[in-house]
């Protein structure tokens, strides 16, 4: 895992065999607040401006179909490889996996920490074709953000 402070800015490690962006945010609310966002998959595209859709259920070994407006044409086919309430979510496929970790750090005080390698033995032939991930992230976290410290102020 890559170390970031939690401003909520993206940072990525380049390597020749893999890459991983990494983003961290404190957020103004329970966990259990920004849990519940992650893991409503019909509700990700209202709050989160990165995603054009999520297909499946986001439950442990359940497959899932994502579609990022970071490469609108591309149908990402995912599988939760772990789930611990309120605490991580993993999923990806062969190439990569997605991490996303929350920890109290207060009263009503989370810190959000997302992160995303991929790679492998062809990934050098390849590497030059994947995006940044830096800016979607830090959109993610943002959106995030926002929307859990709404529903907070809401409670």
């Amino acid at each position: 895992m890559i170390s970031v402070t939690s401003n909520g800015q993206a940072i990525t490690e380049k390597k020749v065999f893999s890459r991983e962006t990494a983003v961290s945010i404190d957020i103004q609310a329970d966990k259990s607040i920004i849990w519940a966002l992650l893991t409503n998959a019909n509700d990700f595209p209202r709050w989160n401006s990165t995603i054009i859709s999520i297909d499946g259920i986001i439950a442990a070994n359940e497959k899932i179909k994502l579609k990022s407006k970071l490469d609108p044409k591309r149908e990402f086919k995912l599988v939760v490889k772990e789930l611990v309430p309120e605490t991580k979510l993993v999923w990806g496929d062969a190439m990569g996996k997605r991490i996303y970790a929350l920890k109290t750090i207060g009263p009503n005080l989370t810190n959000y920490y997302m992160s995303e390698k991929i790679g492998g033995p062809i990934f050098p032939l390849f590497a030059k074709m994947i995006p940044p991930f830096d800016q979607a992230f830090e959109q993610f976290a943002k959106d995030l953000k926002t929307e859990a410290e709404i529903i907070s102020k809401t409670k």
